[in-house]
């Protein structure tokens, strides 16, 4: 008798410098041919973190799980902006932040997360994947088209601001369906006038499956998929 085929839930935990995409092919050369695999909920390449990889008949529950409470831990530089509100485009200097930043405290930086909490109208980022017209934001960023997404109601369940010292805080939050981090550290460094933008992003769960949980490319390669795989409840 042939094995059963591979089906269920692998955590990854993605490490930075790939796409969520690249991710996937290098976990799908591990599988055997023919077994489809997808994820439910995109990590930007500079990010880490819980990457849900669905494995056969786990294909089925990608928008199920696509609608989970996500929690993430974050890290915003302020005095400045960048073009993709993250570390990969350059840094533009936020006029007078030089001289406003140092003066700020921890309790000003919290005050100004306090609106970003609860059900928010939420500008997406230019550079997104979102449909502008029929084509991908990005795409019309990247050709010099001025984008300005309309903005949509998100929910962002809690934002804690753990620690800050000039220019950098730490933050961790969760959210729900179509949250951009990035859209928050730009919102919160324009609340406080000096600018900013997501410099990491680490996802620390989605849902009931949590980071801790998680297993590398890398031992998946040493261990096979087989033994990480979390089967589907019944």
């Amino acid at each position: 008798m042939s094995a059963a085929p591979l089906s269920g839930i692998l955590i990854l935990d993605k490490p930075a410098g790939i796409s969520s995409a690249r991710a996937v092919d290098r976990v799908k050369r591990l599988l055997p041919r023919g077994t489809k695999i997808g994820h439910a909920g995109t990590l930007d390449p500079f990010a880490t973190g819980v990457l849900l990889l669905l494995v056969g008949k786990a294909t089925k529950q990608c928008e199920a799980l696509m609608g989970q409470r996500k929690g993430y831990e974050a890290t915003v530089k302020f005095g400045a902006t960048t073009p993709t509100e993250d570390p990969e485009s350059a840094e533009e200097p936020w006029p007078g932040a030089a001289d406003r930043g140092p003066t700020l405290a921890l309790d000003h930086v919290r005050a100004a997360a306090v609106p970003l909490v609860g059900q928010i109208l939420q500008r997406p980022p230019a550079f997104s994947a979102l449909k502008i017209a029929g084509q991908r934001a990005y795409d019309l960023a990247r050709a010099g088209t001025p984008v300005a997404p309309e903005p949509r109601q998100v929910t962002v369940y809690s934002l804690d601001v753990l620690d800050f010292a000039w220019p950098t805080c730490r933050m961790r939050l969760e959210c729900g369906r179509g949250t951009y981090v990035r859209s928050l550290a730009r919102d919160l460094g324009e609340a406080l006038e000096v600018g900013g933008y997501l410099t990491q992003l680490r996802r620390t769960f989605i849902g009931a499956y949590h980071v801790d949980q998680s297993v590398t490319i890398e031992k998946l390669q040493e261990e096979g998929i087989a033994g990480h795989l979390i089967p589907l409840a019944q």
